[in-house]
């Protein structure tokens, strides 16, 4: 793997202005992702997963929205790049696999044809025909069968999984060289999604793709990723290489993600695990950590919100945002036996 960054996101701030005031969806996000590289971002519905990806490519921009920061694929600055140059970058230089493969393709068109007329948008010089077996190779690399006949097929007779795969060879027609998935395996069934994962880490090991999956599923992200950032309320409350994250989390909302997973290794709990409580709205975040009101573990420093740091000297990758103590998280974080986080009222507030 490359030691350069392919990409390079730093503090990327995305607002809207709304009627009831700014609505800061993306605020103060940093990340690099390297060739060969899957950089998995979790969080909860709202935490400004998806925001980030679309602002990498520039599907935020508009009159009411404000962006801040530097994104930086290979060293080209796309936040003050103009149009133009993004549509030459979206699909060349970073393709993007959307949330839905049941309404990411025009239902009228058949699969093919639309494929080649995304080709031919970016590369005027490759004729229809060569498009076209262009796009039986793509189905055929990402796993569709009988790819002669089935580009030549409209969406509705594809499979949940196959329009799925469809989506990928459309992302990788031009072959861009960051990847963007956004929740891939949404709506699939679990033998789907694990052929859908297994085809986007192959793919990312083939090409040497830079990949981002956002997802908030950290079942999908055990699967695949070598590093993982969990954001909440639009920041980043803590990142890290995978074992870090999976075996020694820092940040009580992780907890709360890990707790969430069903073991089928282990006797069942007599609660089902989940985190107590909603996000918060992003147009009235609480004073300190946006976590404080959903917290078992809140105390009187985290009306103060801490930093994105690293607390264990031994790794230095590893930050957080969370004013505990590396031992008291390692005490507090044992539920039941494993990684979790209490119910409300199981603990004091210390």
């Amino acid at each position: 793997m490359s030691s350069a960054p392919l990409l390079s996101v730093r503090d990327l701030r995305v607002g809207f202005a709304t009627e009831g005031g700014l609505l800061q969806a993306v605020d103060g996000v940093s990340f690099d992702v390297r060739p060969g590289e899957v950089l998995a971002i979790v969080g909860e519905s709202g935490s400004g997963k998806s925001v980030t990806a679309q602002t990498i490519i520039g599907l935020t921009r508009s009159k009411n929205s404000q962006i801040e920061g530097s994104v930086k694929l290979d060293g080209e600055e796309l936040i003050e790049a103009d149009d133009a140059t993004m549509r030459r970058l979206r699909g060349e230089k970073i393709g993007m696999v959307f949330q839905d493969p049941m309404s990411s393709f025009n239902p009228v068109y058949r699969l093919g044809a639309q494929i080649v007329e995304a080709i031919r948008a970016h590369q005027e010089d490759v004729g229809k025909k060569q498009a076209r077996q262009r796009v039986v190779e793509l189905f055929e690399s990402v796993g569709i069968p009988d790819a002669a006949r089935r580009v030549d097929s409209y969406p509705h007779e594809f499979s949940g999984g196959m329009r799925q795969r469809a989506m990928i060879a459309m992302a990788l027609a031009l072959e861009p060289e960051v990847l963007i998935a956004d929740e891939p395996t949404t709506a699939l069934d679990v033998t789907i999604q694990a052929q859908i994962l297994s085809l986007l880490e192959n793919l990312n090991r083939e090409r040497g793709l830079a990949t981002i999956l956002i997802t908030h599923d950290l079942g999908v992200v055990a699967e695949v990723a070598d590093r993982v950032l969990v954001m909440y309320a639009g920041r980043v409350v803590e990142e890290g290489t995978l074992d870090e994250i999976f075996y020694d989390p820092q940040h009580p909302y992780t907890w709360g993600l890990m707790g969430s997973l069903t073991r089928l290794d282990r006797p069942r709990p007599h609660r089902l695990p989940q985190i107590a409580g909603s996000p918060p709205s992003l147009l009235d975040l609480p004073q300190g950590c946006p976590f404080r009101p959903r917290c078992p573990h809140e105390f009187s420093k985290c009306p103060d919100y801490p930093g994105l740091e690293a607390r264990l000297p031994e790794a230095p990758g590893h930050r957080d945002r969370c004013w505990l103590t590396p031992e008291q998280k390692r005490q507090k974080r044992q539920v039941e036996g494993q990684i979790g986080l209490e119910a409300p009222g199981e603990v004091s507030r210390g």
